[in-house]
């Protein structure tokens, strides 16, 4: 189901939205579908705060590292059997 949105926007503003969607040759509706859907995909899905606890909580713990090259061959090893 589709649903209706109104945004009052000035006329300069307004003006500017059109041109750029006849720069790119789509309606101001497509236009601005596709810009909502640009903002929403570049939006993190997670925020700072959750993100911040996580890296914490993960620092608390000694894992094993090693040299970059030898972790991949190793890793391509496991893969290979």
């Amino acid at each position: 189901m589709s649903k209706r949105l109104q945004v009052l926007l000035p006329d300069e503003e307004m003006q500017e939205i059109q041109r750029l969607a006849m720069s790119d040759n789509l309606t101001v509706g497509e236009y601005v579908r596709r810009t909502l859907k640009d903002a929403r995909a570049h939006r993190p899905a997670i925020d700072a705060v959750s993100k911040l606890k996580a890296v914490r909580e993960a620092s608390k713990y000694s894992f094993p590292t090693g040299d970059i090259d030898q972790v991949l061959s190793e890793i391509a090893r496991g893969y290979e059997g």
